[in-house]
C-alpha cells in the first residue's frame, strides 16, 4: 500500500471541518459550471510536460491558474527553484497539481521538478488555501429550480428513481497508524487510522455537498446527523421542492438515496432488507443500488485523479487534511465541468480496504419506500 508523505503539524482533534457546498449560503459568485467553450483560447490542446505535470488539458490548466491568480499575486507569493530561479504562477500551479495528483512524497516531487521539498510543501499549501476560496463555486448545491430539476431528470434517466436529488455515501482517507495510538477515535472498524469523507453525489458524479474532518471510527449516520446539510433539510432549506402525489392524501417529496448505514427518513431512501421481498421491493432495491454505484464511482475517480488521498498519508496535519480533501473534491468537479461527456464506465471502488457500513436499525414508519414503490408500479412519468 502506498504511503503519502504529508507535512506535520497540530494533531489536536476538535476542529471538525464540515463542508456542505461549504454548507453555507455564501460563496455563490460566478457560474457554478465553467465549460471549455467559456475559457479563453478555446480548443482542447494538451499541456504536455509543463513542469512535469502529465497530460493536462491546457485550457483547464489555464483556467485553474486564472482562479488562483489574483489571490496569489495579492499575497506576494515568491518561490524559487534549486538554482535560485523565480517560479512563475504557472510553475507553482503545476507543482501543486503534481503533488496532489501523483501522491508522491514531497522529496520525490521536488527532485523531479528541481525544487526543494519545503518549497513543494509551501506551494501546495498556498494553492490549497487559495483554491479553497476561489474554486468553491464549483462545489455547491443547485441554486435554481431549473438546475434542481435537471439533476432529478438525470437521476431518473440513469436509475428510474423519481424526484431523487442525490446519493449520499462515505469513503475514508487513511493515515499513518504511528500517530495517536492512544486516541482510538481515529481508529476505524478495520483497525486503520482514517478520516471520513461524506459526500452527496449528483447523477454525473459531481459532488454537490461534502463533509470531512470526522474520525474514521464514527458511523455514517452520526456524521450525517451532525452535518449542516441535515440541519438545512430539517429547516426546509434543502430538499423542499416539488412533491409527487400518490393519492389524494399521500405524496412524497425530494430525497436522497443512501445505503444500509443510513437511517430511513422522509427525505432519505434506503434499501429494503430481508430475504422474502416482493418483486416491486426487489426492483426498488435494484434502482437504489444503481444510484449507489454512481457515488462509489465518484469516489473512485476522486482518488485515482488526486492520489494524495488515495494511499496512507504519513504524519498528516489533521487540521490541514480536511482542507486538502475539500480542494481535491473541488478539482474533481472542475475536471467534470470541463468534459464534453462524463465517463461513467469505471469500477465502483478502488479502495484497498472495503468497509462494511454499520447497519442502521430499520425504521419503516415514514412510508417513503412504499410510496416510491407504489409510484413506480404505476409506471408514470416522474413529474406526475
Amino acid at each position: 500500500m502506498p504511503v503519502v508523505e504529508e507535512e506535520t503539524g497540530s494533531n489536536n482533534f476538535g476542529r471538525r471541518f464540515p463542508v456542505a457546498g461549504r454548507e453555507e449560503e455564501e460563496g455563490r459568485e460566478g457560474s457554478r459550471r465553467r465549460r471549455v467553450g467559456a475559457v479563453p483560447g478555446g480548443g482542447r490542446r494538451r499541456l504536455g510536460k509543463k513542469k512535469g505535470f502529465r497530460d493536462l488539458d491546457i485550457d483547464l490548466f489555464n483556467y485553474i491558474c486564472s482562479l488562483v491568480k489574483d489571490d496569489w499575486v495579492k499575497k506576494c507569493s515568491y518561490f524559487i527553484d534549486i538554482h535560485g530561479k523565480p517560479l512563475s504562477l504557472d510553475d507553482c500551479v503545476a507543482i501543486a497539481l503534481k503533488r496532489l495528483s501523483s501522491g508522491d512524497s514531497l522529496s520525490i516531487v521536488g527532485d523531479s521538478l528541481g525544487v526543494n521539498k519545503s518549497t513543494v510543501a509551501h506551494i501546495t499549501w498556498r494553492f490549497v488555501e487559495v483554491m479553497e476560496e476561489r474554486g468553491l463555486h464549483h462545489l455547491s448545491w443547485p441554486t435554481s429550480e431549473s438546475e434542481n430539476e435537471e439533476v432529478k431528470s438525470k437521476f431518473f434517466d440513469k436509475t428510474g428513481l423519481p424526484n431523487c436529488c442525490g446519493v449520499i455515501d462515505t469513503t475514508r482517507v487513511l493515515m499513518s497508524s504511528s500517530l495517536d495510538k492512544s486516541n482510538g477515535v481515529w481508529c476505524d472498524s478495520e483497525n486503520n487510522h482514517s478520516m471520513l469523507l461524506q459526500a452527496i453525489v449528483g447523477p454525473d458524479m459531481r459532488f454537490l455537498d461534502v463533509v470531512t474532518g470526522w474520525p474514521g471510527s464514527l458511523s455514517d449516520s452520526v456524521v450525517l446527523r451532525n452535518s449542516s446539510f441535515f440541519t438545512l433539510v430539517e429547516e426546509s432549506k434543502r430538499l423542499s421542492g416539488r412533491k409527487i402525489k400518490i393519492t389524494l392524501e399521500e405524496e412524497f417529496g425530494e430525497y436522497l438515496v443512501g445505503g444500509e448505514g443510513y437511517p430511513l427518513l422522509p427525505w432519505l431512501l434506503t434499501p429494503y432488507r430481508g430475504k422474502e421481498l416482493s418483486d416491486s421491493q426487489i426492483g426498488l432495491n435494484k434502482r437504489i443500488y444503481d444510484a449507489q454505484v454512481i457515488a462509489k464511482r465518484a469516489f473512485t475517480r476522486l482518488k485515482e485523479n488526486w492520489r494524495i488521498i488515495q494511499g496512507v498519508m504519513w504524519r498528516p496535519d489533521k487540521n490541514r487534511l480536511p482542507r486538502i480533501i475539500l480542494v481535491c473534491c473541488i478539482l474533481h468537479n472542475i475536471l467534470i465541468d470541463f468534459e464534453d461527456e462524463v465517463q461513467m464506465n469505471m469500477s465502483a471502488s478502488n479502495d484497498s480496504i472495503l468497509y462494511k457500513p454499520r447497519v442502521y436499525k430499520d425504521n419503516d414508519k415514514c412510508g417513503l419506500r412504499e410510496m416510491v414503490c407504489l409510484h413506480l408500479s404505476k409506471k408514470v412519468h416522474p413529474s406526475q
